[in-house]
């Protein structure tokens, strides 16, 4: 069974319109970069999209089992290896959990953060009350680290950053918690 797609390639599972737009772009840049999208890459990736936070592994088996109940550990586990070798999600290893990248398809072959430093570099903020993750392209942050491991001798070959806290949204409920008590 090795190889072969556990998810019909005509069945489409229902995203709301930004990620299926998403998910014809990765689908147009695969294809540009001799790769395939297969049914059940575009299936993981379009849960992984649709998420306001990040999924482990067995959260997206889960939702995948939904559409498809056959569908094993190995499925995904092949689907997130392909993702990640071409940049298009991050594991957030502080959560052991998936999330997309938002900066690989804007990422052409001219890039010039990826040819000066050869690796993919981003920061996230991850908040420890409801879960979510943003992911920052600062390359100010970026070079400082490359320039750092560079003077030590290191070769990097990716440069990633999790900051973890309380989100803006986050920060305000509890101050409005605050403020309802103090009244």
């Amino acid at each position: 069974m090795k190889g072969r797609s556990v998810i019909p390639p005509h069945v489409e599972t229902p995203f709301p319109a930004y990620v299926t737009a998403r998910l014809e772009e990765v689908a147009q840049w695969c294809h540009q970069q001799g790769q395939r999208l297969t049914p059940t890459r575009r299936l993981v990736l379009g849960l992984i999209l649709a998420e306001e936070r990040p999924l482990g592994a067995y959260d997206i088996l889960s939702l995948l089992r939904e559409h498809h109940p056959k569908a094993v550990p190995p499925t995904v586990y092949r689907a997130l290896e392909f993702l990640l070798e071409q940049g298009l999600i991050h594991r957030i290893e502080r959560l052991s959990a998936f999330v997309g990248c938002h900066h690989r398809l804007a990422c052409h072959a001219d890039c010039k953060s990826h040819r000066a430093w050869g690796v993919h570099r981003a920061q996230f903020l991850i908040c420890r009350h409801c879960g979510r993750v943003q992911e920052l392209e600062q390359d100010v942050v970026a070079a400082v680290l490359l320039q750092s491991a560079r003077g030590q001798g290191f070769h990097a070959e990716a440069a990633t950053v999790e900051i973890e806290g309380t989100c803006a949204e986050c920060a305000e409920k509890k101050v409005d918690k605050h403020d309802m008590i103090k009244h």
